[in-house]
């Protein structure tokens, strides 16, 4: 996420970290690189004018933090300045009213929008423990209200039918009736897709907004649109009292023009980002957390509430009392680590939120391909059971029906076992109780055992 942005602006605030001291004419050197990042991001020239501005006038002449070297205070500036262009804090939903509390759901054609309501369905469900209801308003679509219900099926949540010969302001009401009944907390309105220069669907959805009242409006926005999603926005905002935006895949923005525009431009806070296609990958939006991604410094905090969701601890448990009696790492437990790595989004998405990414060399972070795990993973379950317990036990014939069964090469099934044996190693030197309690503490995501090869991704 933002790669394009973390690397130019990593490269930026490396010339002045190990400044002695912050003068004009260094100060200048540095921001003309940040305004050159941002506005290759993509972010809205009023945005990036007044983001320099109150960098240089905080920088110049300040009183330096005596724990901090004049360049850490001056990257210390610009992180403080990213998160206030972004909001200063994750806003919530305010689902404080009588239930329902209907929830709004609009956006442009193509934005992702329908799939973000059963992201948000879901959410609400697991995190907050709403009663969740879901209706699809958008009687123009082919399908719309087809992939709803599917969607909802598979977060579990309610679904209200609805059907194209009807008003979407009658679909509504009639979904808001429902809800009552059946003592729902929170009911999704899904809307059709429109563009903001369509006067008629406009006034649709302003009517329908009348109508329900809700207590949430939201704008569902791609973030790859950049900058052009900030006055996409503003323009929705125009017609209808929106209350925050959804920006959708924003794991294909490279940019970072989008969530560096949108609150400035708007006055309306991001709420959520989408992290992916998977129905889990909706996150709250935190500025600050955003902005030390951005600066390359990670995300530990989204890395460790990733692992207490995502991975299994019954399986990290088993592998840290393993361990402990001293029994070997075998390829049935690097299996394990490959599956609970997939489940956290794969390794671009744990490396993102690692600290130190600003430092790896220029488009180190995109060559990372989660495909060679895969990879990985498919050669060892070509194995038998007997096999990844056993290893070293592999002949030539062995080999040829793994590579066969895998779709893989000799020399990468070579590879692997030789990582493996690296793995093994260091879990030797590694072994008892400090080994167990890490292994525990992060749910068997980080050390030796959650990186595959750890000196680096596999050459597949």
């Amino acid at each position: 996420m933002f790669d394009n942005l973390t690397e130019r602006l990593s490269g930026a605030l490396r010339k002045i970290s190990g400044k002695a001291t912050l003068t004009e004419n260094n100060i200048e050197e540095a921001l003309r690189e940040v305004r050159r990042a941002l506005l290759e991001a993509d972010v809205a020239l009023p945005v990036v004018k007044d983001f320099i501005d109150r960098v240089k006038m905080r920088a110049v002449g300040t009183e330096v933090s005596q724990s901090l070297s004049p360049g850490q205070a001056f990257i210390k500036i610009v992180q403080a300045e990213l998160e206030a262009v972004m909001g200063s804090a994750n806003e919530q939903l305010n689902l404080n009213a009588q239930p329902p509390a209907v929830v709004l759901m609009a956006g442009l054609q193509g934005a992702g929008k329908t799939t973000t309501v059963a992201k948000l369905a879901r959410l609400l469900k697991t995190a907050q423990k709403k009663s969740v209801m879901v209706v699809s308003a958008d009687v123009y679509r082919p399908a719309a209200i087809a992939q709803l219900e599917t969607l909802a099926k598979e977060v579990d949540v309610r679904f209200f039918p609805s059907d194209i010969s009807q008003k979407p302001r009658d679909i509504a009401l009639a979904a808001v009736k429902e809800a009552k009944k059946a003592f729902i907390d929170v009911l999704l309105v899904d809307t059709a897709g429109r563009l903001s220069i369509d006067a008629d669907m406009m006034a649709e959805i302003s009517d329908l907004h009348k109508t329900l009242n809700p207590v949430e409006t939201l704008f569902v926005v791609d973030a790859m649109t950049g900058q052009d999603a900030a006055n996409t926005a503003r323009a929705f905002n125009d017609a209808l009292p929106l209350t925050g935006v959804v920006l959708t895949k924003a794991d294909g923005d490279a940019r970072g023009g989008a969530a560096l525009s949108v609150r400035q431009i708007t006055g309306k806070p991001i709420k959520f980002i989408g992290m992916g296609e998977k129905i889990d990958a909706l996150e709250p939006f935190y500025p600050d957390r955003i902005a030390s991604r951005i600066l390359g410094m990670g995300d530990i905090l989204s890395l460790i509430e990733e692992a207490e969701k995502k991975v299994d601890r019954s399986k990290a448990e088993r592998l840290a009392g393993k361990f402990q009696k001293g029994k070997a790492f075998d390829l049935e437990d690097f299996r394990e680590q490959l599956q609970q790595m997939q489940n956290m989004g794969g390794m671009a998405s744990i490396l993102d939120k690692m600290p130190g990414m600003g430092m790896l060399p220029p488009g180190a972070a995109a060559k990372v391909d989660d495909s060679q795990f895969r990879r990985m993973e498919a050669i060892i379950n070509s194995m038998t059971p007997k096999e990844r317990r056993n290893p070293d036990n592999l002949n030539g014939s062995r080999k040829r029906r793994i590579c066969l069964g895998s779709g893989t090469q000799i020399q990468d099934l070579n590879r692997l076992l030789k990582q493996h044996k690296q793995m093994q190693k260091m879990m030797k030197k590694m072994k008892g109780g400090a080994l167990a309690n890490m292994m525990r503490g992060m749910g068997g995501m980080r050390g030796p055992g959650g990186f595959p090869g750890a000196g680096g991704p596999p050459r597949f």
